[in-house]
């Protein structure tokens, strides 16, 4: 089964309209800047009720599952208040116990710098406030958060407001899998080997010491090749990453600014555009990207003692599922987790094999 280590599936509000504005041009801290981008997704969450939220959750998780993913990472982070982050948090929770798909979940109250707060203020908040509301729900078993996530970035947190909070997430017991390096070097990758990261996705513009650190301390870099895509930013450097030893995972980085929910979709650009190999694209979207989760001991491969998750295809070679850009929904036949059929694709069955 594929892995997506990077998606941000609970939100209202998509932003089709902003689409034609970067067609047009305008960069992507422009339309931050200008009140769209996170700010505008926060406003329609923030107004969505916690059922409205499940519902297209619960329908975008059905969407990865047909194409092939078994276990996704999903953030909050379109909150940026507390209220708001735990209404998030719980519609995770609430897929986690009712759904077959494997689910990873990550607090990304980091998100952005909420409007009328200093950076600094943020992240005082969410020391003093929401992590410890986190720490009090784990204890007492009503939401199970695995990671902590924060935007590291040149005009939202910066590098010493990042250190701080992922320091604070991680003494409350939550895996580093944070935004790096995208926009602006930051040393991001640095920071993130230093404090035992699990993982830093994004890395368009990590630096070449960034990398060298990355490999040594054995922190996954879940690059994100729709997003390079769709932003037009240069692409990040997974040939030298792989050269270097680092770990390289794959996400699909769902959300409104990139909406694409399929891996194979994401494979195929990480190997056209990222240069990577077929067989480099599917390890990065299978037992790297469950390393990235911290769970490549149970899933991501299939071998004895692991979780019986994944895909049988109607081809008679696996690189098919690569080769097709957008075919999984007639290619992809069967999806099981934990051995049991959870999606049977009766395209399949009227279209002979490839």
């Amino acid at each position: 089964g594929l892995v997506d280590a990077h998606t941000h599936p609970v939100w209202a509000g998509d932003r089709v309209h902003e689409f034609a504005m970067k067609l047009a041009g305008a960069s992507y801290m422009e339309i931050h800047q200008a009140g769209g981008g996170i700010h505008f997704t926060v406003e329609h969450t923030r107004k969505a009720s916690e059922d409205e939220l499940f519902t297209s959750f619960q329908q975008r998780l059905e969407r990865m599952l047909r194409a092939g993913s078994t276990l996704v990472e999903c953030k909050s982070g379109y909150g940026l208040n507390l209220e708001t982050e735990l209404k998030m948090l719980r519609v995770i929770e609430r897929a986690k116990k009712s759904m077959d798909i494997g689910i990873s979940s990550t607090y990304c109250g980091a998100h952005a710098v909420p409007k009328g707060k200093t950076a600094t203020e943020a992240t005082d908040d969410i020391i003093n406030n929401h992590l410890p509301k986190l720490k009090e729900l784990k204890l007492s078993g009503e939401i199970h958060v695995n990671n902590i996530d924060v935007f590291c970035e040149k005009g939202v947190f910066d590098l010493e407001s990042t250190r701080r909070i992922l320091q604070a997430g991680k003494d409350i017991g939550l895996q580093m899998n944070f935004h790096g390096d995208e926009l602006h070097p930051m040393k991001s990758a640095e920071l993130g080997a230093e404090l035992g990261a699990q993982a830093i996705s994004h890395l368009e513009e990590v630096t070449d010491e960034g990398i060298v650190a990355m490999a040594r301390a054995k922190c996954a870099a879940v690059l994100l090749p729709t997003t390079a895509y769709m932003l037009r930013l240069k692409q990040p450097q997974a040939r030298k990453m792989l050269e270097e030893g680092v770990i390289v995972a794959l996400g699909s980085d769902f959300n409104p600014n990139a909406y694409c929910f399929s891996m194979p979709m994401v494979m195929h650009l990480a190997c056209v555009n990222m240069k990577m190999s077929m067989n480099e694209a599917l390890a990065a979207a299978t037992i790297n990207a469950a390393y990235a989760l911290g769970k490549s001991d149970t899933h991501g491969s299939l071998e004895v003692g692991k979780q019986g998750d994944l895909l049988i295809i109607n081809s008679s070679r696996w690189e098919h599922l690569i080769y097709q850009f957008g075919g999984h929904e007639a290619l992809i036949n069967y999806v099981i987790v934990k051995g049991k059929v959870i999606y049977e694709n009766e395209r399949c069955e009227t279209v002979s094999s490839y």
